[in-house]
């Protein structure tokens, strides 16, 4: 049995921001989001996030997390500190108590669980997590014998400089019997240059305790700034990218493209330069997306193709084409075998099967039916300056070039829009609709001379 706890107290200073360091977002998610996901293979018995800076914004932000308990460090006086503040929520516990950084959001479920192995088959009183590093600055270091025993563990800001030596790190990942941690806390003193209490003063006081080094030193980065954010990033894009790759999707420039952990693909499908995929995106086989498209919370079927668009919130069917230079948004629905072309703008929209808006046209809050060809520059005005309304068009209609459809308005089957018609009014099915001022042509007319213009406004 194991209880889970995750430091999430701290500001974080050094990434110059109102907003607390554990909810900056990396692929997606917070940072605190990622971590709590690392646990959940674990299967805890409880979940507990020990907040302080902004302690409602980061538990607003975690609402929709089940079972998920919140603790408050109201003065941040070290990690020590923080998980004396769990005695009287633990006090009856005699399980284990699992404590992750809240700010270390490249962990590996599997690592974690090879960390519990370890403690529960050695009986260890508690058992941490280390790595070694080319440049430890910064870090804490861990002093083992030659059983990864746990000899000393010093802050780097207390080290000497012949410790300092020392490559082997404490990554910030520890698993303690609770029973034995609890007896150590209150005792916790601040002898340090922070004045902090520190975790792992308690460490060498609670029994045996035994180091598991992490194979992959990349899941134990923190992040502290941006630039470890950013650097955090490539490592989950990188992850990210290998999968969908050996999957049998193409990544054509893999640098170029980014890809959310959220994002579903299936095996042919081809993504191209410049290439964004966002949120809970599905994009199924044969489809082909890019050069410079942005796919967001969006669902693509077989064989669609996407270029130089931007896809939000929206369901494209198969075999549909969209782009170039294309924008569907607000839960717009394409059906199959569409062509959705040059800078059309679709909102809250949806288009039966085998319609083309294959030119600058905008359609808003509209029903378009099968096999309806709109006209380039052709305008749904649903908007009165105080509410939205909707347009309806029929099977088979088709509105000519530059038309305008006045919301509120139901168009026919087999309509047909003459060019440059505003329209106004309902129009029933098989009708021509021309509705336009007739054109007035006034032969031999020729415009005033400059001179006469000038001396009649002086008259």
């Amino acid at each position: 049995m194991v209880v889970v706890a995750i430091l999430a107290a701290g500001r974080g200073t050094r990434m110059k921001s109102r907003l607390p360091k554990v909810l900056h977002s990396l692929g997606g998610r917070s940072l605190v989001e990622r971590v709590i996901e690392s646990v959940e293979a674990l299967s805890p018995s409880r979940r507990i996030v020990i907040v302080g800076y902004q302690s409602e914004e980061v538990q607003t932000a975690m609402h929709s997390i089940l079972n998920l308990e919140f603790v408050e460090q109201t003065v941040q006086l070290g990690t020590g500190h923080a998980i004396q503040q769990l005695l009287p929520h633990l006090e009856d516990y005699t399980g284990d108590l699992l404590i992750l950084n809240g700010d270390l959001p490249l962990i590996r479920s599997e690592t974690l669980q090879q960390m519990l192995q370890t403690h529960a088959q050695n009986q260890n009183a508690a058992t941490i997590l280390t790595s070694y590093l080319p440049d430890p600055t910064g870090y804490g270091r861990v002093f083992c014998n030659d059983e990864n025993i746990v000899q000393l563990m010093v802050e780097h800001k207390d080290c000497t400089a012949a410790q300092r030596q020392n490559q082997r790190i404490n990554a910030g990942v520890y698993c303690f019997r609770w029973p034995d941690l609890a007896k150590v806390l209150p005792h916790l003193q601040a002898n340090n240059a922070q004045k902090e209490y520190y975790l792992t003063d308690a460490v060498t006081q609670v029994g045996q305790v035994m180091a598991v080094n992490v194979e992959d030193n990349q899941e134990i980065l923190g992040i502290n700034d941006r630039l470890q954010l950013a650097t955090a990033y490539e490592i989950l894009q990188k992850r990210v990218k290998e999968k969908w790759m050996l999957a049998g999707v193409t990544l054509i420039d893999p640098t170029s493209i980014t890809i959310d952990e959220t994002v579903e693909l299936q095996p042919d499908v081809i993504i191209e330069p410049q290439t964004h995929l966002r949120g809970n995106t599905v994009i199924k086989t044969g489809s082909h997306i890019g050069p410079g498209s942005l796919i967001e919370n969006s669902q693509l079927a077989e064989n669609v193709t996407v270029q130089y668009s931007v896809v939000i919130d929206s369901t494209v069917q198969a075999g549909s084409r969209i782009g170039p230079y294309t924008h569907l948004r607000g839960h717009v629905q394409v059906g199959a075998d569409c062509r959705v072309g040059n800078f059309v703008e679709l909102k809250n929209t949806q288009l039966g099967d085998r319609t083309n808006a294959a030119h600058l046209s905008y359609i808003g809050d509209t029903v378009v039916g099968n096999q309806v060809n709109i006209g380039a520059g052709t305008i749904t005005a649903n908007y009165d300056g105080v509410k939205k309304h909707r347009t309806k068009i029929g099977d088979r209609t088709k509105t000519g070039a530059n038309s305008v459809l006045v919301a509120p308005i139901t168009l026919g089957d087999d309509v047909y829009i003459a060019a440059g018609s505003t329209v106004t009014e309902d129009v029933p099915n098989n009708s021509l609709v021309i509705a336009r001022s007739r054109q007035v042509v006034k032969p031999a007319w020729q415009r005033k001379s400059v001179e006469n213009e000038t001396t009649d406004q002086h008259k």
